[in-house]
């Protein structure tokens, strides 16, 4: 009775689920590809030191790990392809210049991000290393938002924010800093209790609670930066980020832009300079996360430049409106060479022809006959159901 059911948190996608991220796959790759992104396609499984070069606990945590039996050491199933992509970039290609970089496949996390959220992901993404200026930045973004409007998603909002503000606060007072992570996820949630609870029972330099709950109130539009500029302590770091955020929001005018200051979800420590989500209605959370990491191939040998962005093609999918059935000829079985050269013929021009076996029943919930092949006076030919 239960050799049928799958563990907690994963699920089977059936046939027009299972079509429709198909074509969105290959339409996202084929974006990315006249944008002049190359693909690559990394392994499921790495020694468990590669898949988390760079990031924090949290993508530790996230990580499925096993033993190889060939060389006993630990491996990781893949929670992220970003940092095997940063691999690549920097230990394969060993390229000069700017490299464009595209995925996409499967990835498990050890437990689900979300009450509604799968532990497989289908994460397609792209990345630009080797250029530190906001051009890239300005590139990952477009794509990212052209990603979501080509998937057929309407009206999508971008947030902004730069890890740099939250980072100068907590490392400008230790007792922050020895508890940086704790902190990044209490802001991240925006909880100003548990802040103010934390400061109870741990003792902060004059100002830091304050500039914490600050920052939990610091969303909204384009008047966020100057409210920002007024509340937050005047650290030299914090002062370049919001320059930073100020001149990209300035390049992306034409989309409805919005900033996050708590917004730290993506990893402290992880990221270097500005990050960004896109929301859309009917999506219950983030669509698309992204954000500039530099040097994290340092591990691998090389430090570069690193911008980029992912999505996960099943929660993406599951947003859209149902399915459309695919318009289907429906063919009779046989051996005769003129019947079979008409498949052929018809198949050669994509169209979808399914032969009915003998003694078969018609169940297809992936295609609807709208004709049939017959054949009048011995020449098979497509003719309308009525």
């Amino acid at each position: 009775m239960t050799k049928w059911l799958l563990p907690e948190s994963l699920a089977d996608i059936l046939p027009a689920e299972a079509r429709r991220i198909e074509e969105l796959r290959r339409k996202l790759l084929d974006l990315y590809r006249v944008y002049g992104f190359e693909l690559v396609m990394p392994p499921l499984v790495e020694y468990l030191e590669s898949l988390l070069t760079g990031h924090g606990h949290d993508l530790s945590l996230r990580t499925n790990k096993l033993v190889d039996q060939l060389s006993g050491r630990t491996l990781g199933v893949r929670a992220d392809m970003t940092p095997q992509v940063a691999r690549i970039d920097a230990h394969l290609l060993n390229r000069e210049g700017v490299t464009r970089l595209c995925y996409c496949g499967s990835v498990l996390h050890a437990k689900p991000m979300g009450l509604l959220s799968d532990r497989e992901l289908l994460q397609i993404g792209a990345e630009i290393f080797g250029h530190a200026g906001v051009e890239a930045d300005i590139q990952v973004i477009e794509l990212a938002l052209e990603s979501v409007r080509l998937a057929g998603v309407e009206h999508a909002r971008l947030d902004l924010n730069h890890p740099g503000v939250s980072r100068a606060i907590i490392e400008a007072d230790p007792a922050l800093a020895r508890n940086a992570e704790d902190v990044a996820d209490l802001l991240s949630t925006k909880d100003v209790t548990g802040l103010r609870a934390f400061a109870s029972e741990t003792p902060l330099q004059a100002g830091s609670l304050d500039a914490l709950i600050a920052l939990t109130q610091l969303y909204g539009g384009g008047e966020v930066l100057q409210r920002a500029r007024e509340v937050l302590p005047q650290l030299p770091q914090v002062g370049q980020a919001l320059a930073d955020l100020e001149q990209l929001a300035g390049f992306l005018s034409d989309y409805e832009v919005s900033f996050d200051f708590a917004d730290v979800r993506s990893g402290y420590g992880y990221h270097s300079g500005i990050v960004f989500a896109i929301y859309a209605d009917g999506w219950h959370d983030t669509l698309v996360r992204g954000g500039r990491y530099d040097g994290v191939g340092t591990a691998f040998g090389r430090a570069r430049p690193a911008t980029g962005f992912s999505l996960d093609l099943r929660a993406l999918a599951g947003g859209l409106a149902p399915a459309e059935p695919a318009k289907a000829v429906r063919a009779p079985w046989g051996c005769d060479p003129a019947l079979s050269a008409a498949l052929r013929a018809l198949r050669a021009q994509g169209i979808i022809v399914v032969q009915v076996l003998p003694g078969q029943q018609q169940s297809l919930d992936e295609f609807v006959f709208d004709r049939e092949l017959v054949c009048e006076q011995g020449q098979w030919k497509v003719r309308a159901i009525q």
